[in-house]
């Protein structure tokens, strides 16, 4: 019996997200993702840790306790989430997460999988569409998903 075949078409992009806010979101705690614009998409995505570490959040608090004694892999998928939707806070009021900033748009994240074992690849910038042979690596390592 041979699995079935995936999808076709723009079922699943990659981005990429600086350390410790990939890691923030693999626990499950960070459910928003902010970014500078609006995503129409409402997608599977492949987590890419970027090469670069955001140093300063290592030291907020929220942080620090999210992450506490978890892998920081970098320049590696390291999950994959679900977009489920996008919005910005309404002026005035107070923010959907303690992990939304202010003035961005966050992009909700839902069904989130750590993979067992980052697999190196490189990112982009804005959402990036994954090769195949990335794409492979990734579902070897989650055998009972299916989008």
């Amino acid at each position: 019996m041979s699995a079935a075949p995936l999808p076709e078409g723009d079922w699943i992009r990659g981005i990429s997200i600086k350390q410790p806010w990939a890691t923030a979101i693999l626990t499950g705690a960070k459910q928003v993702e902010n970014r500078p614009q609006h995503w129409s998409w409402r997608t599977w995505v492949l987590l890419h840790a970027s090469q670069q570490i955001d140093r300063p959040a290592l030291r907020l608090p929220l942080v620090a306790r999210t992450i506490r004694e978890q892998r920081l892999s970098t320049g590696a998928v390291v999950g994959i989430a679900r977009i489920t939707g996008c919005h910005q806070d309404p002026n005035g009021s107070p923010p959907c997460s303690p992990w939304a900033h202010a003035g961005s748009w966050h992009v909700e994240l839902a069904d989130v999988q750590e993979l067992p074992l980052p697999v190196p690849a490189r990112g982009q910038l804005g959402p990036w569409k994954p090769a195949p042979d990335l794409l492979d690596q990734v579902l070897q390592q989650l055998p009972g998903f299916w989008p």
